[in-house]
Order: C-alpha cells, then structure tokens, then sequence
C-alpha cells in the first residue's frame, strides 16, 4: 500500500489481491501456512484488530455475545479466528445485517472444517491463500519476465539473472518465510525443523480434535519429503513410514493440507485426441519446498551433491512460484501424465480455460532443453485445445522464444 503503517513491511502480491477483494466481499479469509505474513498483510488494511490468540477474554466474550468483538473500525482484523470458531457465524450475520462490503479480515492457519453447523459464507466472505514469499518478493528474482504475459503468449525476453547453483540452493533451504530471509541458512534450517516439530506435536493434535501420534506425523512428514514433487501414492506412503495403513495416512495427509503445511498439484482433466488416457494421481508439494528440505536436515552443502533431490525441490519451487503469480490471474497449476507416458510438469489454466505447459528442468545444457522442448511439443500435439505458450523454466541463463515456440525462463526472471 502507499502509506503502510510498518515502514519495515515487505510488500506483497496479497496486498493488491486483499484490496480488491475488500472492495467486493463483507468479509474476507485470509488462509495459509504459520509464519507466513498473514496477520502483517492484514494489519496494513486493517483500521482495527483483535488477536484471538492473545487475549484471553475473547473465548469467555464470544460465549456470551460475540458481536462484541466484532464491533470497531472497518475493516476489523480478527486473527486466528479459528481458536474461537463461532465467530466465523457471527462474521456472517454481521455482514448480512451491515450490507456493506470490506468489514472485516480473518486470518486463520487452519482451514475452515466441514461442520455441518458452521454456514459456508458464500456470497459473504472471499477467500485469499496467501503462499509464502516467492523469488521476487523476496527480492531474489528481477521480475524481468511476467507470467501473465507468458500465460498470454508474448515472447520472453532477458539477460541471464545471475542466480549461481550454490544460491540456488541456499533458496531452496531458506524459503520464502518472511521472518527467515536475514537469517543464517543453518539457523533457518533449524527453525524450520522446530517448525515442523510443532506441527507434529501441536497442530495436527488440534485441527480437529483427533489425537495423531507426533512420531508417526513426523516419519510420514520425512517419507513426503522425499517423495516431494512427485505422484507419490498413499499405499507407497503408508509402506515407507511402515506404521501406518493406508487409511490412516490418508487421514494425516488430509490433515495436514488443513493446517496447510502441504499442498497437493492436481492431475489435469482435458480431451486428448489419441487413444491415450491422463492418469489421476497429484504430486505432493510442501507449501514452502524448505519444509522438504527440513524434514530430511539438507543443507545447501547437501544438495549441491545430490542433483536428483535438488531437482525436485526445484521442481516444487517452480510451482510455489507458478501458484502465488498466477493467483492475482486466479489461476490453476495442475500437471498431466498420459497412459504412454508422455507428461508436463506444470499446466497452468487461466479461468477462460486457455492453458499454457510448463516442463522444469535443474539443468542448463542445450541437449536438456532440447528434450523438454520436444517433450512439451509432443504432449500439445495430442490435446484437442492447443495451448496459448508452452515454456522450460530453468535454474539460471536468459529467458527468450526458441525457434520452434517453445520458451525458455530463468526462475529467477520471473515475476507477476
């Protein structure tokens, strides 16, 4: 915003996504992982605030008359609103009886359960996920190529941003945790173990009342690890952790995408004009891919030697960037693998349903980009709706159009 209240706070791509849906919305949810700027985000539109999880009388109040904490300048920032969750009814009879737009902001770290009870809020509260920071907020990438123009089919064009391995890598521990981004890789990385600890410990004990043993939660957060990027099943899940069946693990994973620590990337569902069918299965993503990392204790020293893993978590990487650039455009990223095994990384569809193909490749060489040019090229021909762009997104070198169409983007070039 232009006039922020904290001349420390880092802008980001929610602030705009948070203007408008205030403008349109009585109420709006802000949801995503802890510690990832949500309550900041909020206070910079906020006139008035209330902090469920640090006043003590917001229970004992909204037992006895919940308006009451409602009431204050607009819009009313009520921040982890879900500690006290008759207050998502209140929020809605509130702005049915106001009939007015931007009243009040909640933010929450847990999603909304499926309480037969609790209304929807359709029609009266908008929803914003918030990721955390990508490249460009984080002031690692120089936005020299928009997304919205790739996805529109304009050609890219920049220099190489000068991203080395080795600072790739040192990303990819650190994430895009706001609070994290001055700090010392190895203390992030240990603030991140404690991070995941939490969740284990605390969360998933929470979420919905179901008691989870934190040993288990912790061994299937590693296997998840280890698997991320990837159409890792639950049956091979349950196997790898070895203590949990399969329903079991279904139940921790569904858990786990409620308090938003992972996030799965949809299969895509399109008409193919060859006999070939798309197989169904999602890749399981973290929702910072530094959690990955954390939950094995891979450093940057560790990843440099290992280029299979580092490729998946790029991978992911490229995700978390393609979801949080593509959410002003409301966006979806999805991927697709045919039964002959043809397959793209990425397909991100934009709501008139044009869609555009993304392979990601670690490597650099000509001969990689080759092949996955000619990989996104074969996998186009067979869908009945061509795609608006098709693109490589790379670790490092200049973004431009290939001969053949095809576009090749350095991460660290892309922004909004």
């Amino acid at each position: 915003m232009s006039d922020p209240k904290n001349r420390a706070y880092i802008p980001r791509i929610a602030d705009a996504e948070l203007d408008r849906a205030l403008r349109r919305s009585g109420a709006v949810l802000i949801e995503g992982p802890r510690a990832v700027g949500k309550t900041e985000t909020a206070s910079q539109a906020a006139h008035s605030e209330v902090h469920v999880d640090q006043d003590d009388r917001v229970a004992g109040l909204a037992s006895i008359d919940p308006l009451l904490i409602l009431e204050g300048a607009t819009p009313r920032l009520i921040d982890e609103w879900q500690l006290v969750p008759s207050l998502w009814n209140a929020v809605r009879r509130s702005v049915d009886d106001r009939q007015d737009v931007g009243q009040y902001i909640l933010t929450g770290s847990t999603a909304p359960g499926a309480d037969a009870s609790r209304h929807t809020g359709a029609g009266r509260i908008a929803r914003l996920r918030m990721h955390t920071m990508t490249l460009a907020e984080a002031g690692a990438s120089t936005s020299d190529v928009s997304l919205g123009e790739v996805l529109g089919g304009e050609p890219p064009r920049a220099s190489d941003p000068g991203m080395s391995f080795k600072g790739l890598t040192d990303r990819l521990v650190i994430g895009g945790w706001p609070a994290f981004q001055k700090l010392a890789t190895g203390d992030v990385s240990l603030n991140l173990a404690d991070y995941l600890e939490t969740i284990a410990m605390v969360d998933l004990r929470t979420v919905d009342g179901i008691d989870r043993d934190p040993a288990r939660v912790s061994r299937l957060l590693k296997s998840l690890a280890r698997s991320v990027a990837t159409e890792v099943t639950l049956t091979t899940l349950a196997k790898d952790e070895m203590t949990l069946s399969r329903d079991t693990v279904r139940d921790y994973v569904a858990a786990l995408e409620r308090v938003f620590v992972i996030e799965n990337q949809p299969a895509w569902s399109a008409h193919l004009r060859s006999s070939a069918t798309l197989r169904k299965e999602p890749k399981r993503h973290f929702a910072d891919p530094s959690l990955a990392a954390a939950a094995l204790q891979a450093m940057p020293e560790a990843l440099q030697k290992d280029p299979a893993f580092t490729g998946q978590l790029f991978e992911s990487l490229v995700i978390h960037e393609l979801r949080a650039y593509g959410a002003p455009l409301r966006a979806s990223v999805s991927h697709a693998r045919d039964s002959a095994g043809r397959e793209i990384d990425a397909i991100v569809t934009l709501p008139d349903g044009t869609w555009s193909g993304f392979e990601v490749k670690l490597g650099t060489a000509a001969g990689i980009i080759d092949g996955a040019a000619a990989g996104l090229l074969a996998f186009a021909e067979q869908v009945e709706q061509q795609p608006s762009s098709l693109t490589v997104i790379t670790s490092a070198g200049p973004s431009y159009r290939r001969g053949d169409g095809v576009n090749v983007v350095a991460i660290a070039s892309l922004g909004l």
